[in-house]
């Protein structure tokens, strides 16, 4: 039985995850908590606002000295107006020619000004944050049998899908792309339609039974038929499990890749099951099992009303 470790305990080492991960992984999952209330830094005075560079609300001295403070931040006119190009956030921390200076959106990096992060996520940046994939998570994507995927369409509206097969069903194409295959499934083509209009996807591999870890992988995808694939990478595997072949593969042109970290990931064994592949028999494949059939939908109405 694994021992409980108390939030309460105040003390670092005392915090340290358990598990395998070495130092240099387990100091990334410490949070470094806000300053106390009797630090020199913070004010003397509990509730009141903070003057000069950042501003801000200090928390009144009753609160736990961990809570985060919420500083003010001024965001660029175009942030406010929407006038900067796409609409979109300025980067705080884009150089003087408006170009990204650091992995991540202009949006999380204006939250991290205002929580006060901005020393923790630059740490992960510099340490964790990759534009490609080294050897080590080459290796990783080899031996894992599932995939989370996130996609969004031309409007945003997002979606996230499962992917899974035999370890390595994803092939890893060099340094900066990697593929996974695309099966016959229930026809509605959900992330390969958000895909067809916008090529940013988000994978998160996730190793549940031997390692506790995980591996995100940002980047562009676009779909390439099967053979299409093979002609340009010849080394594809032409044997695949139960003798199911791809129609089509789905190539990610890696953007960032960074770990995800195991303080929150389930320990879990494989067991045996039996599986009715192949089959398009609805109560083999799950059933109505959240009770959705015979439920009114909009797109049911044979003659809309309009209004």
């Amino acid at each position: 039985m694994r021992r409980v470790i108390p939030d309460w305990l105040t003390s670092p080492e005392a915090r340290r995850p358990t598990g395998t991960a070495k130092a240099e992984l387990l100091e990334l999952e410490l949070a470094e908590s806000t300053l106390p209330a009797s630090s020199p830094d913070a004010d003397a005075t509990a509730g009141t606002v903070r003057s000069g560079p950042g501003g801000g609300f200090d928390a009144p001295s009753g609160d736990s000295p961990t809570r985060p403070t919420m500083r003010a931040v001024t965001p660029h006119s175009s942030t406010m107006d929407g006038s900067s190009a796409g609409g979109y956030p300025a980067d705080p921390f884009a150089t003087a020619g408006g170009e990204p200076r650091l992995p991540g959106s202009s949006g999380e990096h204006l939250l991290q000004q205002a929580y006060d992060t901005e020393k923790r996520a630059r740490r992960f940046y510099d340490d964790q944050v990759l534009d490609h994939l080294n050897p080590r998570m080459k290796e990783f994507i080899a031996g894992i049998d599932l995939a989370f995927i996130a996609t969004a369409d031309g409007h945003g509206e997002c979606d996230s899908s499962l992917r899974a097969g035999a370890p390595g069903f994803i092939e890893v194409l060099g340094d900066r792309h990697l593929a996974y295959p695309e099966y016959r499934g229930n026809g509605v083509m959900a992330s390969l339609g958000n895909i067809s209009e916008n090529p940013h996807v988000g994978i998160l591999l996730v190793d549940f039974v031997t390692e506790l870890i995980g591996l995100h992988v940002n980047g562009k995808a676009r779909i390439l038929e099967d053979v299409d694939l093979r002609a340009i990478h010849p080394q594809l595997p032409s044997e695949f499990e139960r003798g199911r072949k791809p129609e089509r593969w789905v190539v990610v042109q890696v953007e960032e890749a960074y770990i995800h970290c195991r303080k929150h990931i389930p320990r879990m064994e494989p067991v045996e099951r039996n599986r009715s592949w192949g089959t398009d028999d609805v109560k083999r494949k799950g059933g109505d099992h959240f009770a959705a059939k015979g439920t009114p939908r909009p797109w049911h109405d044979p003659q809309p009303q309009h209004g």
